[in-house]
């Protein structure tokens, strides 16, 4: 077992789609500066509901939205034109999905 190498411990938090979550909280949850998620909703990435950036709220898809894209960036160096393009691509793919799913192709 002395062999046996360590891995490190993870920590996740479970958001419900419905969750409202500020600015801040979105950058510490994404373990980013807030420049980084204003950078996200500048480029259409993340589309939070309110005016300015003291007011916007991020629900639990934005959450997922801002993970992938960052983790695309981080990654893959992917841009962030780019990885908002991966973004509605997935987006679209899983529309398909659901659609084959309702007519009863699998």
């Amino acid at each position: 077992m002395e062999n046996e190498k360590m891995l490190p411990q993870l920590s996740a938090t479970i958001l419900e789609e419905q969750a409202e979550l500020t600015l801040i909280e979105v950058s510490h949850a994404c373990a980013v500066q807030v420049e980084c998620i204003v950078e996200l909703v500048d480029e259409g990435v993340l589309a939070p509901v309110g005016r300015e950036p003291d007011c916007w709220r991020f629900s639990g898809i934005h959450m997922r939205r801002a993970t992938v894209a960052l983790r695309l960036q981080r990654d893959l160096g992917v841009n962030l034109a780019g990885a908002a393009l991966a973004l509605e691509l997935l987006d679209e793919v899983e529309a398909l999905r659901t659609q084959l799913k309702a007519m009863g192709c699998n």
